[in-house]
């Protein structure tokens, strides 16, 4: 990885927000996905010119409002979800990356964030992922842009907190692919995800969905059943991406976020953090994937034949920040298995989102 260059991308896109447009209260408005999007670009050494490829992204972002109070250690949880507070609580983690190592900050935190994990549209936890991922691959101390997208992602983890109610822990005995088939879609999927999720908690169908899952039978066998759910939703997508086509990318990367950031945690926090990750996945199924799947056999017969390199080369050739991460996480589910329908959704993302 070339650690300077991503650097530079973060310091450069540090002066903006973690969302634009919106409401007057900043509801509703759309996610910066720049960070997340350069990681991948510098990660997997990507034909992209970051630069370039800011100078065409940074237009549309919003400047990050100024400080307001600052964030007290013991008054944390009485600014939790306020997004007003986002530039104060930017500031509260730079101060304590400053102060503590990353992953003292991360372990304390993470607990505390996960009920909340559907933040943002799951984009807290995404963008917390990546920039875990970027720590983890810095052999030496991290330079401070590193840190500082680490603030930035916990900040808008925390600011745009939203706890998800009706969560359990799984029980059932399906697979992976078999529980995400089996989620319960709301009658009325329409409006905003707030009001979605609204609906979906006091939907009947929605703890049931989550009994589903077969539990993970240790915590030894966490990593692999979080790789067949990010396997699983990932490969959904090649039926069900038509009716959202970017909201429905974050079935897999929000656990796929998760997956990464388990290394850089003390095991007891493993079993909960699938429990979340499941809980991500189901509800972006539930509040915008179709009852019936489109017949996948027919996709993929009219799609291209990739290998790994063209479907990654076609992802920076389309230069979409939700095409780029979806391929990442996708190749990867290929890496694991081997199995080439994992590299025709990404074909397949690439045509139902617009070229930026």
């Amino acid at each position: 990885m070339n650690s300077d260059e991503l650097a530079a991308a973060y310091a450069r896109l540090h002066g903006y927000g973690p969302e634009f447009g919106g409401d007057e209260e900043g509801n509703h408005g759309l996610t910066n996905h720049g960070p997340m999007a350069v990681e991948v670009m510098v990660r997997r050494r990507l034909d992209i010119g970051v630069q370039g490829w800011l100078d065409r992204y940074v237009h549309r972002l919003a400047e990050l409002p100024d400080v307001g109070e600052p964030i007290q250690p013991d008054g944390w949880s009485a600014a939790l979800g306020q997004a007003r507070r986002l530039p104060d609580w930017t500031v509260y983690f730079q101060r304590e990356l400053s102060e503590r190592s990353w992953q003292d900050v991360l372990t304390e935190w993470w607990p505390r964030l996960l009920p909340g994990i559907v933040a943002g549209s799951t984009h807290g936890v995404i963008r917390v992922g990546h920039a875990v991922r970027t720590l983890r691959a810095t052999p030496a101390a991290p330079v401070h842009p590193m840190l500082d997208e680490l603030a930035h992602g916990l900040a808008f983890w925390t600011a745009r907190y939203r706890a998800l109610t009706g969560v359990v822990t799984p029980t059932g005995s399906l697979t992976p692919q078999q529980a995400v088939t089996a989620v319960h879609r709301l009658d009325s999927q329409r409006g905003f995800i707030a009001h979605r999720l609204d609906r979906l908690e006091r939907s009947p169908g929605w703890t049931a969905s989550l009994r589903l899952l077969q539990p993970a039978a240790s915590t030894e066998e966490v990593p692999a059943r979080l790789e067949t759910l990010v396997d699983s939703a990932a490969r959904a997508y090649l039926g069900l991406g038509h009716a959202a086509p970017v909201l429905l990318v974050h079935a897999a990367t929000a656990p796929n976020a998760v997956l990464h950031v388990l290394p850089a945690l003390p095991t007891e926090l493993w079993q909960r953090s699938l429990t979340a990750a499941w809980a991500a996945t189901a509800a972006i199924i539930a509040t915008y994937a179709p009852t019936q799947s489109a017949p996948e056999a027919e996709i993929r017969a009219r799609l291209p034949e990739l290998s790994r390199e063209d479907a990654l080369c076609r992802a920076a050739e389309h230069g979409d920040e939700h095409v780029l991460k979806f391929t990442d996480t996708a190749v990867e589910s290929y890496d694991r298995t081997g199995d080439p329908v994992f590299l025709a959704t990404t074909s397949l993302a690439g045509e139902l989102i617009d070229r930026p």
